[in-house]
């Protein structure tokens, strides 16, 4: 089965084009929503952020204080670090458990950093999602009710497009000016071919 990474800046648009991929019955992993629920439900990650943080980082509901994890990480690289290598490995784990169950010709892997974290070395192709920084920063704008001076500084945390395209397989611009639908059939076609 082929593995495929799609991946995106905030506001690119890597939502909407996972939902096409399910409707046409292709599973998506989406890294960044089960990460959340490891961070909850696994007993090892629980125990590490613990000991890094101390047993507060968690509240009584044995869920994690996001706020907390949050400001304390938010402007501390090695930090932030740390949480990563002791949650990716994590995912990273899952998914392959995740991937044995699927029955399809490929599955969809989806993460907002997924150069940054190294789990582009596990797929077969990655796919980048790109739309110009304005779009995007009016898309998140409007999704979250936010502004755009909150909207940039969470962007400048992730790799420019630039930087992506390089690793990227495949580009999807979903910037108003092309179709996108037919790229993402295009890219069907092709996944299904090579599995």
């Amino acid at each position: 089965m082929i593995k495929v990474g799609i991946t995106g800046g905030i506001g690119s648009g890597k939502s909407t084009i996972c939902q096409f991929f399910r409707s046409i019955g292709i599973p998506v992993f989406e890294a960044d929503i089960e990460a959340k629920k490891l961070v909850s439900n696994s007993e090892s990650i629980r125990y590490q952020l613990k000991a890094l943080f101390g047993s507060d980082i968690y509240l009584p509901n044995k869920t994690i204080d996001r706020k907390k994890l949050a400001s304390l990480i938010f402007n501390s690289p090695p930090l932030l670090q740390k949480v990563n290598n002791i949650i990716h490995p994590e995912v990273r784990k899952y998914f392959e458990t995740w991937c044995e169950k699927q029955q399809t010709p490929y599955i969809i892997h989806e993460a907002a950093i997924m150069f940054e974290s190294g789990f582009y070395e596990m797929m077969d192709y990655t796919v980048l999602v790109t739309a110009p920084e304005e779009i995007r920063i009016q898309r998140v704008m409007e999704r979250e009710k936010t502004d755009a001076d909150s909207v940039r500084a969470r962007m400048e945390k992730q790799w420019k497009d630039e930087k992506k395209a390089e690793l990227a397989d495949f580009i999807i611009r979903n910037d108003g000016t092309e179709l996108v639908v037919p790229q993402l059939v295009k890219l069907d076609k092709q996944f299904r071919t090579h599995g």
